[in-house]
């Protein structure tokens, strides 16, 4: 079995881990008291609030983009630079947090596309006699 370093039980607190990362270090914390003494001593150290820069830095999720870029994301107009990051913070970091907001977005952007569609395109043959000619 391979070693469960203090990095992999902070983000097991963080709930940041995939699926099998999670039921790995919940198995090793079955087998092994001094894993589980770690694991209390990390806690003990949340709860005081550890203030690291690198503590700070996980707890706030300074690397996540926003819902907005998320969404800029989505529709493929950011810069080829940006892009690039979000693809490697969605698919190789594994962002839970970011891939529940992606998720979330798409699944209106789904909702929306058809009702909302039809709506601005009844809008737009309404006021077409409206605009000014040329």
């Amino acid at each position: 079995m391979t070693t469960i370093s203090r990095e992999i039980l902070a983000a097991y607190l963080d709930d940041a881990l995939s699926d099998v990362e999670t039921a790995r270090v919940e198995q090793a914390l079955r087998q092994s008291e001094a894993l589980r003494r770690s694991l209390q001593g990390l806690l003990e150290e949340v709860d005081r609030g550890e203030h690291s820069v690198g503590a700070v830095w996980r707890r706030e999720r300074l690397t996540c983009p926003t819902r907005e870029h998320l969404g800029s994301y989505l529709l493929g107009v950011l810069d080829a630079e940006h892009q690039d990051y979000l693809t490697f913070h969605l698919q190789m970091i594994g962002c839970p947090f970011c891939q529940a907001n992606l998720a979330d977005l798409k699944a209106q952007q789904a909702e929306a596309g058809g009702p909302a569609r039809k709506r601005r395109q009844r809008f737009f043959e309404s006021s077409a006699g409206h605009l000014p000619k040329r």
